[in-house]
């Protein structure tokens, strides 16, 4: 279904997705192809994973102009990314959205009394510092295209509004604000993410864009793997009220709304996606 009417121009929205190879990554490729988006699905290594990723939108497709394409890019190197979003805005036309998606647990689960330096950097250089700076590549992508537009075309967006329409999502995790004495360079990377989806909220309102936070809790996906029998009698026991996992599927849907627009007025929030795992109780 076609949620928004600029899905009905000539050349549909392109979001861009990293960590668009698997698991939360995948399903919101996904639910943006079958809403009417077009997809740049950005990986890291894995490219038949990707390629797999543009193969399940392209059955979702609704428009023959929908257009899905893989892009490589290693998001917690500083050359990797610009060439990336350089390589992004020449072959995908329209792009109004950005998800950082992305990110990597800690190599080895250690307590923090362990932690090394090497996986601290790792972590942070992936969940923190990429994201941060690919968001300021591409935004300033987007003024610079505003800017050229508006000296071109009397239809142009409003001078004061360039980013009108332009739409940024963090996916951070409730690690940002629940402790994990075993991977305290994940928890501490997720919230120097939260507070990024902040930044970037509150520098680009003024001019229209929206930036919005999505907080999953337990789900499931390649990285909850290896603890998935603990999370499963976790959950059984209550641990999440809605007493199941959630899947890309529930993160892809949330995404879709703020991209078509539904979060306009709520861009700096925060979209507690775990089942009410965040509720405080007795």
């Amino acid at each position: 279904m076609i949620l928004h009417d600029q899905l009905k121009e000539s050349s549909p929205p392109t979001i861009v997705v990293t960590g668009g190879s698997r698991g939360l990554g995948r399903g919101i490729a996904v639910e943006l192809a079958s809403s009417g988006f077009s997809v740049a699905a950005v990986f890291g290594k894995n490219r038949d994973e990707a390629e797999h990723t543009l193969k399940l939108c392209e059955s979702k497709r609704v428009s023959e102009r929908q257009r899905f394409k893989a892009f490589q890019i290693d998001i917690s190197c500083a050359e990797s990314r610009a060439r990336g979003v350089a390589e992004i805005f020449k072959e995908c036309s329209s792009v109004e959205g950005l998800v950082n998606n992305a990110g990597i647990a800690p190599r080895t689960r250690a307590d923090i009394l362990d932690t090394t330096i090497e996986s601290y950097e790792e972590v942070m250089r992936t969940n923190a510092e990429g994201p941060y700076f690919l968001t300021q590549l591409v935004v300033r992508r987007w003024i610079e295209e505003s800017q050229t537009f508006s000296s071109k075309s009397s239809i142009a967006r409003e001078p004061s509004l360039p980013l009108s329409g332009r739409r940024i999502v963090f996916i951070t995790s409730i690690s940002s604000e629940t402790v994990s004495l075993n991977r305290g360079e994940y928890c501490m990377s997720k919230s120097a993410l939260s507070m990024a989806t902040s930044l970037w909220a509150a520098r680009l309102a003024p001019e229209g864009g929206v930036v919005v936070e999505i907080r999953p809790g337990i789900m499931k996906t390649d990285m909850t793997k290896g603890v998935e029998e603990k999370y499963q009698m976790l959950i059984a026991q209550g641990l999440v009220p809605a007493r199941r996992w959630g899947t890309p599927e529930d993160v892809g849907r949330s995404v879709r709304a703020i991209m078509a627009g539904d979060y306009d007025f709520a861009s700096g929030s925060v979209i507690h996606l775990d089942g009410g795992f965040h509720i405080s109780r007795l």
